[in-house]
């Protein structure tokens, strides 16, 4: 069985990578190495339905023309013409990395490094922020979900890929970045911020004070913040600690969660259904399906529940959301989730280059593509746009400064 990690390529920027959300697989190609001098094999594995020899005619006049034969690099030449070719299937989740960017890749998804915290991914082709990560620099100067990354240290994002805006905003801790990011049509700002060693939190929960949840009802808050290594561990402690309560319902807090293991969510899902209700569906281009089924303890089923999403929720949040909703009808409230549901396999070539493609998608137990539609909330609540610039007026998780969170609470009631 392959090793599944989802890729929140969407990226904690500085985090772990662009989020990348979906899954990947990798695995190494030919060990042919491709020439430095020149272009070679122009006719090998050519597809037969697709003419190249205009490729092969520009190539040429331009190595034969070109006034400057010192500009031309043959190297370059492939690999820019490599990524043209990846580039027009206009997926933000397939790339092709050269040697050295794809190095800085593989980095991003094994270790730790400096960056601000921020998740981001693509929305109308413009760089958005998913998500910022709790206590880093990114939090702390207010970036918020949704905001637009228009430049990085002056430099537009109109054209970048987002591995390339990854490598721009991550750097050496104690180092500065300026981000120029706009919240839909207020004017544009500008962030100064230091980068730092980024420390993903997991999970959070607390008793919520009958006397602010109404009835008397007393109601577990769990906040999960990411689907990191830890997260199962941490997630059966809370539950224990939660079955040994007395509560009498269960709100869970998905929002600014941008993923991350898919076997993670299958396995939180299994604390909440029965065996072998489907948690999601792997679909590939042949309209082969995968099923991943809940194998847990249902031991939370007992609870009624709410779940909170907004459009900082990604990749694997929206799969566990998805499964609960789907199957027990488990009501959404908050903000339409930002859809990440595909998953990506990383080929390994002989020079040292990569391609990240997209593989297949992920489909709710209800049919729902997660990457086209997101997650939809039940009942829709946001927050008012001056409370928003109010400092001290919203606060995550606080009955009565969190308009989403008493919501549920009306709702468990």
């Amino acid at each position: 069985m392959f090793n599944r990690k989802i890729i929140p390529i969407t990226i904690i920027i500085a985090l772990a990578i662009g989020f990348t959300g979906g899954i990947f697989f990798s695995r190494s190609g030919g060990e042919s190495q491709i020439g430095l001098q020149q272009l070679i094999n122009p006719d090998g594995d050519k597809p037969k339905d697709i003419d190249f020899s205009l490729f092969w005619k520009v190539y040429n006049d331009l190595n034969s023309k070109y006034v400057d034969k010192g500009k031309i690099d043959s190297q370059k030449a492939l690999y820019g013409a490599i990524g043209g070719l990846v580039n027009s299937i206009d997926d933000p989740y397939t790339v092709f990395f050269e040697p050295v960017t794809s190095k800085k890749f593989q980095e991003q998804i094994s270790g730790n490094f400096g960056g601000v915290g921020i998740e981001i991914g693509k929305r109308n082709n413009t760089l958005t922020v998913i998500t910022p990560i709790k206590d880093t620099p990114a939090f702390k100067a207010g970036i918020k979900a949704g905001e637009k990354i228009l430049k990085i240290d002056g430099k537009p994002t109109s054209d970048l890929a987002i591995e390339e805006a990854v490598n721009l905003i991550r750097g050496k801790k104690g180092t500065k970045v300026v981000l120029t990011i706009q919240m839909e049509t207020n004017p544009a700002r500008e962030v100064e911020l230091i980068r730092d060693l980024i420390k993903i939190p997991t999970i959070d929960w607390k008793m919520i004070d009958p006397s602010t949840s109404g009835g008397g009802k007393k109601i577990a808050y769990m906040q999960i913040y990411s689907f990191n290594q830890t997260v199962d561990s941490e997630f059966k402690k809370a539950s224990e600690e939660i079955l040994k309560s007395d509560a009498d319902g269960l709100i869970l807090d998905l929002r600014n969660n941008p993923g991350g293991l898919l076997d993670s969510a299958i396995n939180l899902a299994g604390w909440f259904l029965d065996k072998n209700q489907v948690v999601v569906s792997e679909v590939f281009r042949d309209g082969t399906r995968n099923d991943f089924k809940s194998d847990g303890n249902s031991l939370l089923k007992r609870y009624p529940t709410i779940i909170l999403m907004n459009g900082g929720s990604a990749s694997a949040s929206e799969i566990l959301a998805g499964a609960l909703h789907d199957n027990r009808k488990i009501k959404i409230i908050g903000e339409k989730s930002f859809g990440k549901g595909s998953v990506q396999e990383l080929q390994n070539y002989g020079d040292g280059s990569s391609l990240k493609v997209t593989i297949a998608k992920w489909l709710t137990p209800a049919g729902i593509s997660i990457s086209e539609k997101g997650i939809e909330a039940d009942i829709e609540v946001k927050f008012k746009e001056e409370d928003l610039k109010e400092e001290g007026k919203i606060e995550i998780g606080v009955p009565g400064k969190d308009a989403q969170l008493d919501k549920a609470l009306e709702i468990l009631r």
